[in-house]
């Protein structure tokens, strides 16, 4: 459809449009005046163009283009000609082409911009605070159109796999259970709250139980949490639910929906993805979210420390402890000063201390640690690392959950910092047999790791009947590329039964069972499918394909770190009147927030 304003696009005219008469707007980018002849460059969504005023050749147009100034709106009317060639500008699409236009109309006036749009050292606040210049700029539309064409991609793809789009409620029920939900007082029912959904979870299971079999949602999702780079308050995921279906059937789907969005992207990837057990991952990488574009694999060495005279280790494993080592090519030339500030960061991960050995390059080993080994159990040391002359290797012993963390902490670190990670590389798996609970200390119970609807491994339904909690496994799976996790699922509990026990098992008693999910409970007694899900975030796949640090540069209009909206200035204060028809009493003592 051609517009009364606009017969084509700027980016978008070549050698092809010679002579053709064309009506083009959108917004100055910027003017030269040459001492005579005016260049101006018009911006619109697709790409630039230039516009060229000869005071001979037409007084008028001349006379308008005097006044124009960058980020003016307006609308020309001209002849497409071809540029002296010596004036070619190869950058651009269209830097053959150029226009002297026949007629100029000023659509709309700017003041001075507060920052240059193609000043990349702009602040992130005020690029937040002018949010609607920021879109203009073509690197952020770039982005919003990339995660335009991923969802379009993922919308076709769902939808030629006879999957049906439903929208769930954002008024639900609060369930406290997980993240802090975001509550929204009701006016009609005075002291009575809503939640909104930190995931459609439970109605998407419902729609399972309704017969709809195939379902998915590009859903929006709030929590309440500390925000990082790839967090915000409100967030967007890729929701799917099936029915009749094992976890082989969803990774599959999934692995073909990750294909077709990544094209989208012009990213080429091939399935099937790697499936690695959430052990292996945690045993190799220390995480589970494994980034594999590189080795800087860990090992264990706790067997050989059992046979020493390494006490204070030894009592650590004796308690339920592990230890896991890295082995740093080349490291053995790390200064004192270089393993000070490696142990320091390991420190700040959360470790007591980071064990080390130096392998000289003459074949000589040097370490503390040598006195509470012998010759023989610091060479199976050296054999396990599979280290050679010239490297050092570290080492942590505590709990597991302890090592693991700054185990794989510390190999991200080496892996960015000895530039290690193949950035050409597109490393995707799935990560199975995930723990079914994990233990919270500050609860002081078992915690669901994922959700308390995500199905026991059937294997395992006589550990939840004994208590035997941690070593109960749940068919839950997550996608992982380059990294980071970019969404899991599971198979769902569909026996009212085996749900009551897992409630039981996380401390719930019946009523509070009934008081939080009851109608959950209740719609599993009429005849509930088999069935499984996954989600996927795609304000965190966008930004990877777009290769940002953070989900902000994808999202029109984020929140900041503090979750405020710089622009709008939310959240904000209410009116009076607004407060009191809810029924409210503010609890905030500004004299306790000094």
């Amino acid at each position: 459809m051609q517009l009364r304003m606009k017969t084509n696009n700027c980016g978008e005219l070549n050698l092809s449009n010679l002579d053709q008469e064309v009506t083009l707007s959108g917004w100055v980018d910027c003017v030269r005046d040459l001492g005579g002849m005016i260049f101006i460059e018009l911006r619109d969504r697709t790409g630039f163009f230039q516009l060229v005023s000869d005071p001979q050749k037409n007084p008028e147009v001349h006379k308008i283009f005097e006044k124009i100034r960058s980020e003016y709106v307006i609308t020309i009317k001209g002849k497409v000609t071809r540029r002296p060639e010596e004036t070619y500008n190869e950058k651009l699409p269209t830097g053959q082409v150029e226009v002297y236009p026949e007629s100029v109309e000023i659509l709309s006036e700017a003041k001075p911009v507060p920052f240059v749009l193609d000043d990349e050292s702009v602040s992130e606040d005020v690029r937040l605070k002018y949010r609607y210049l920021d879109i203009r700029r073509p690197a952020m539309y770039s982005k919003l159109k990339l995660r335009h064409d991923v969802v379009q991609a993922v919308r076709n793809y769902m939808n030629g796999n006879d999957f049906l789009e439903v929208e769930t409620p954002i008024l639900i029920k609060t369930t406290p259970e997980g993240a802090r939900d975001y509550l929204v007082p009701s006016r009609v029912q005075p002291g009575k709250w809503y939640a909104l959904p930190q995931s459609p979870q439970i109605f998407k299971q419902l729609l399972m139980v309704g017969g709809v079999e195939r379902y998915y949602q590009i859903a929006k999702c709030f929590r309440d949490e500390d925000l990082r780079a790839d967090r915000q308050p409100e967030f967007t995921q890729i929701d799917i639910e099936m029915s009749f279906v094992e976890q082989q059937n969803i990774i599959e789907l999934v692995e073909g929906l990750i294909v077709e969005g990544f094209k989208a992207a012009g990213v080429e990837v091939k399935p099937p993805f790697i499936q690695m057990p959430w052990q292996e991952a945690m045993d190799r990488f220390g995480s589970d979210k494994p980034d594999t574009r590189f080795g800087l694999e860990l090992f264990d060495i706790g067997d050989i420390i059992l046979q020493s005279n390494f006490d204070i280790v030894k009592k650590t494993l004796e308690n339920g402890g592990i230890v896991r080592g890295i082995r740093i090519p080349g490291g053995a030339k790390y200064s004192r000063k270089e393993i000070d500030d490696i142990t320091k960061l390991a420190v700040s991960f959360g470790a007591k201390a980071l064990a080390n050995i130096i392998y000289n390059e003459d074949g000589t080993a040097k370490s503390p640690v040598l006195k509470f080994v012998t010759e023989e159990q610091a060479q199976q040391i050296k054999d396990r690392a599979q280290a050679q002359d010239g490297d050092i290797i570290f080492f942590v012993a505590d709990r597991p959950k302890t090592v693991y963390d700054i185990m794989g902490r510390l190999r991200l670190h080496f892996g960015k910092s000895l530039n290690l990670i193949d950035e050409s590389k597109h490393a995707l798996l799935w990560i199975v047999d995930f723990p079914m609970f994990e233990w919270s200390d500050e609860e002081q119970r078992f915690m669901a790791m994922h959700h308390p609807f995500t199905s026991p491994c059937l294997d395992d339904l006589d550990k939840l009947d004994s208590g035997d909690l941690g070593n109960v496994k749940s068919v839950a799976y997550d996608i992982v590329y380059n990294g980071t996790e970019l969404g899991g699922g599971s198979v769902r509990i569909h026996s009212p039964e085996v749900q009551k026990k897992i409630f039981k098992a996380l401390g719930l008693t019946e009523e509070e069972a009934q008081e939080k999910f009851g109608f959950m409970v209740n719609a599993l007694q009429y005849g509930t499918p088999p069935h499984a899900g996954l989600a996927i975030g795609l304000d965190r796949m966008i930004a990877l394909l777009a290769r940002t640090d953070s989900i902000r540069d994808v999202i029109a209009f984020p929140k900041n770190s503090a979750a405020k909206d710089l622009m709008s200035d939310a959240p904000a204060e209410a009116d009076y009147k607004q407060v009191r028809e809810l029924y409210l009493k503010s609890t905030y003592n500004p004299a306790q927030h000094k």
